[in-house]
C-alpha cells in the first residue's frame, strides 16, 4: 500500500474515480490512528506525554491500493476537498423514490384497517 500525503491523495482519488466510472468500485475507509506502536502508546501515557491521534484513509479500487494520514491541524481542509470530490464523482447513483406524506399516511390507514378487520372476522 501506498502512503501519500494529502493533496496526491486526493489527486490520486480522484483518478481513481475517474477510472471506474464505467464499471467498477472505489472503497474508502477512515481509522482512528495514533501511526505508533502499543508498546510505544503505553510508555507515552506512563510518561504523561500527550499522543496525537490521526485519521488514517485508505482507498482501492481492487488494483490499486493507496493511503493517507490526516492530523487535526489538516482534518477541516481535507475533509472539504474529500467532500467536494465525493460530490462530484457520485453521479452514478439513483435518487430514492420519496412517497407523498400524505399517500403514505392513507396507505398506513388503509392496510390497520384491512388488518383489524381479518382478526375480527377469525374471531368470529
Amino acid at each position: 500500500m501506498v502512503r501519500l500525503q494529502p493533496d496526491p491523495f486526493l489527486n490520486e482519488l480522484t483518478n481513481m474515480f475517474e477510472r471506474t466510472t464505467e464499471k467498477g468500485s472505489v472503497w474508502v475507509t477512515l481509522k482512528h490512528s495514533s501511526d505508533k506502536s502499543k508498546v510505544k502508546r503505553n510508555k507515552m501515557k506512563t510518561a504523561g506525554e500527550k499522543i496525537e491521534y490521526k485519521c488514517l484513509i485508505r482507498a482501492t479500487d481492487g488494483k490499486k491500493n493507496i493511503s493517507t494520514m490526516v492530523g487535526p491541524k489538516e482534518h477541516q481542509r481535507f475533509q472539504s476537498s474529500y467532500a467536494t470530490i465525493l460530490k462530484a464523482r457520485m453521479t452514478a447513483l439513483k435518487k430514492r423514490e420519496r412517497k407523498d406524506k400524505k399517500k403514505a399516511a392513507d396507505s398506513d390507514k388503509k392496510q390497520d384497517s384491512k388488518k383489524k378487520s381479518s382478526v375480527a372476522k377469525t374471531s368470529n
